[in-house]
């Protein structure tokens, strides 16, 4: 049987791949290791309902401070995602299991035990399922709604790339608070690092989410330090602006094993300030561009400013 804890069998297409070297951490991204009561709480939870969740599977560097505050970013449709983007440490493979029907109903049991204000729900690809897994995106947003309707829920979804377009209306119609979307790199990077994506798509999902619903805010991000340029970053800003997306996330690329992308370079803490000054230039309502900047990571108190900030532009809450 499989043991997703053992690399090889993790990630089986990157078991010949050479080794690329994993180069020492500048003292900007290290973190310390989780021990708090509230991290211990947090893991429980998430045992005892039975989640799994993108904080561990993916090694989030800031799954200490997030899990001391009881905030988790659950991870639905399974363990094993059906694509092998180079950079992701997700299990990858053909899934072992069907949808889980009752794991909607655990979802929204877990964000009210731990008493959430904000939650970000995510996914595997599921390319094995005809709809991409839109329903059961929908089924647990309506699942939370129903337990914890006072919680505000954003979701960081595939990007639907096999399905027709029913499936994204599916996940609109739910009617997340917030859609992400991530586009992950530049486009030039994409046939070595997400080689089952592509670009333009990923931004025309985007795009059709502000069209189906013009008052859902939508968000994606993207990594630095995968061998782009200043330039091709910028690019994408302008991409992502001419798309309507309201929130930008940058972060600092982070290797996992020596089988995964080799890191090109750790982005300093200033060219981030650099990038997020000219985001902001662009028409950007929220941006959060700092080495450890990931999806979910200050969600909640992020999705607040967001609000706040379309209420100062537009006069629209």
């Amino acid at each position: 049987m499989r043991d997703l804890k053992i690399p090889e069998q993790r990630h089986p297409e990157k078991a010949r791949k050479p080794d690329n070297p994993q180069p020492k951490k500048p003292e900007w991204i290290r973190v310390k290791a989780p021990t708090s009561e509230g991290y211990k709480e947090t893991r429980k939870i998430m045992r005892d309902n039975n989640l799994v969740t993108v904080c561990e599977e993916a090694g989030c560097p800031n799954v200490g401070e997030c899990w001391s505050q009881g905030h988790a970013t659950m991870m639905i449709m399974g363990e094993v995602c059906t694509r092998a983007c180079t950079f992701c440490n997700i299990a990858t493979g053909k899934p072992p299991e069907d949808l889980d029907a009752f794991e909607p109903g655990r979802v929204a049991h877990a964000v009210a035990k731990l008493g959430l204000n904000h939650v970000v729900i995510t996914s595997v690809d599921r390319d094995d399922v005809e709809d991409g897994g839109a329903e059961h995106f929908a089924q647990t947003i309506r699942a939370v709604r129903h337990r914890s309707p006072d919680t505000t829920i954003e979701i960081l979804t595939p990007d639907f790339i096999r399905c027709d377009d029913r499936a994204l209306e599916v996940v609109v119609e739910a009617r997340p608070d917030v859609f992400n979307h991530n586009l992950e790199t530049v486009p030039g990077l994409y046939s070595e690092v997400r080689p089952g994506a592509r670009y333009f798509h990923s931004l025309r999902l985007l795009q059709r989410v502000k069209e189906l619903d013009p008052a859902m805010f939508t968000k994606s991000g993207i990594m630095v330090g995968l061998g782009e340029d200043k330039q091709a970053v910028i690019q994408v800003m302008e991409d992502m602006r001419a798309a309507d997306i309201d929130f930008l996330t940058i972060g600092q690329y982070l290797q996992p094993t020596p089988k995964h992308h080799a890191v090109d370079r750790f982005v300093t803490p200033e060219e981030f300030a650099t990038y997020e000054k000219a985001a902001y230039g662009k028409g950007f309502l929220m941006v959060s561009a700092t080495p450890l900047t990931r999806s979910s990571y200050h969600a909640g108190d992020d999705f607040r400013k967001l609000r706040e900030a379309r209420v100062a532009k537009l006069g629209q809450a």
